[in-house]
């Protein structure tokens, strides 16, 4: 079969995404840097195409809340905001960890805080990855670095969201979401019938037949002993994600001496910065979290083995490179390199970094 191919923008490659895997809604609200998402999917409209619902809500909070109402009926919901507009939606996503609920979220992070700017940013790594809203709960993080994995992401969040019933965020940046590349499109999906919910989501709130009791959608519980119960299933369900659900990309480690560990757009910047060390003879190599979580703390541990210092390139003050020296646990110096405002590190930057720190 012929591939088909298409020059999209990340956010676009979202929208293209959720239409093809057979998504039946969209929730969201517009805010730079991630408009086109909602922009891209009205121009689309998927309700002649599959059915899918696209709809502007009146706010963050109202667009997470009609998410977890989709979800609770046990359809696929997707919905995305950038940096401010994720913390409105933390409440939601809290209460949707909460129920157990499936579903989708995009993060198009800009620099911060506050209002901040609408270049890119990396922040965002501490909300998305330790609970960003109340309670003990962790949320699947993806780390696209790329439009092509804007788009494969996505589908993947899906598989993820369903198959652990817990809400998936793809976190990725201003440059990632507002950059345009060639992305290999997927065959389209229809959408599931009521029987195929019924059957996969046997917890959904899908009408009650005479066969099961009531299924209640809920994130309270006023039992203090139950409630502690529902905690040790999240932590259990956890566990079991970091135990099979890791995923991570390595360039040129085989014979590294020193490591860079980076994500998303400052992945793309580190792999340029490794093929210009490496014709310097500087023996770098680059470990890309593609989940931060679960995060790839074993592959860390096991590269202390061979290198002999590691620099986590982000653009922040310093998030990732917590998660990274609690995986070395002392073993090698872990350094930390951040842009911060909206800007990007550059190649050279990180070079000189290396040669600063080791």
């Amino acid at each position: 079969m012929k591939k088909e191919l298409r020059l999209m923008k990340g956010n676009e490659a979202v929208g293209e995404a959720a239409i093809r895997v057979g998504a039946d809604g969209y929730f969201g609200y517009p805010i730079t840097t991630q408009s086109e998402v909602l922009e891209y999917l009205m121009s689309e409209k998927p309700h002649e195409r599959t059915g899918m619902v696209v709809l502007q809500a009146e706010s963050e909070v109202a667009a997470i809340n009609m998410v977890y109402g989709a979800a609770g009926a046990g359809k696929m919901a997707i919905t995305s905001s950038s940096s401010p507009g994720i913390s409105l939606k933390q409440e939601g996503i809290s209460y949707m960890a909460g129920a157990e609920l499936p579903c989708v979220i995009l993060n198009v992070v800009r620099g911060g805080p506050g209002l901040g700017t609408i270049q890119p940013g990396q922040a965002d790594y501490f909300q998305a990855v330790k609970g960003g809203g109340h309670g003990d709960y962790k949320l699947i993080t993806l780390a696209p670095s790329s439009v092509q994995e804007m788009y494969d992401f996505t589908i993947l969040g899906f598989e993820l969201a369903f198959k652990y019933r817990n809400p998936v965020m793809l976190l990725s940046d201003g440059a990632i979401g507002q950059m345009m590349e060639k992305v290999e499109l997927t065959e389209q999906k229809e959408r599931r019938t009521t029987e195929e919910i019924v059957k996969q989501c046997p917890w959904a709130t899908t009408g009650k037949p005479k066969s099961r009791d009531h299924n209640i959608i809920t994130s309270l519980e006023l039992q203090s002993d139950k409630q502690e119960e529902l905690n040790h299933k999240l932590q259990r369900k956890y566990k079991q994600v970091e135990e099979d659900e890791v995923r991570y990309e390595t360039i040129q480690c085989e014979d590294a001496e020193y490591l860079i560990i980076a994500f998303g757009t400052s992945a793309r910047i580190a792999q340029k910065a490794v093929k210009e060390a490496r014709e310097q003879g500087i023996k770098m190599g680059l470990l890309r979290p593609i989940t931060l979580f679960p995060f790839p703390k074993k592959k860390i541990m096991e590269m202390t083995q061979q290198v002999k210092g590691m620099l986590s390139v982000e653009m922040n003050a310093g998030q990732m490179v917590e998660d990274i020296r609690l995986a070395v646990n002392g073993k090698v110096p872990v350094e930390h390199f951040g842009r911060l405002g909206g800007n990007m590190p550059s190649s050279e930057e990180i070079i000189e970094q290396v040669r600063k720190h080791f």
